[in-house]
């Protein structure tokens, strides 16, 4: 039975509302653009939270984690000029920068405990 909190688990699922979002976006420049943007960062981070978990260091661990933070980042702006320009189905929108902005958090107080 899966943890009632399963961080793996939240970035997996983050990355695939994210791919599905981003899959329903329009075929026009700015679709494609932001839409592969997003894609990409969104699945980095899930990606980079695995190789976190198989770090060799408490240096791998950071870097690790860091990369991670930073592409949760990338997605956050991504989805901010995303609802600036009111692209997309909004309320996927505004559900994913929830999500979004939660596991920054997250990874940003794994990364400052970490000794």
């Amino acid at each position: 039975m899966p943890k009632a909190y399963d961080l793996e688990e939240r970035l997996v699922n983050y990355a695939a509302e994210t791919a599905l979002f981003c899959r329903k976006m329009t075929n026009d420049f700015t679709g494609q653009y932001y839409g592969h943007q997003l894609l990409r960062s969104s699945g980095s981070s899930a990606l980079n939270f695995g190789e976190m978990q198989g770090a060799q260091s408490d240096r791998d661990f950071k870097n690790k984690a860091t990369i991670a933070l930073k592409e949760l980042k990338e997605s956050r702006m991504n989805l901010k000029i995303l609802s600036k320009i009111e692209y997309g189905d909004s309320k996927t929108r505004v559900k994913l920068l929830d999500e979004t902005e939660q596991l920054i958090k997250i990874i940003a107080t794994i990364i400052k405990n970490k000794k």
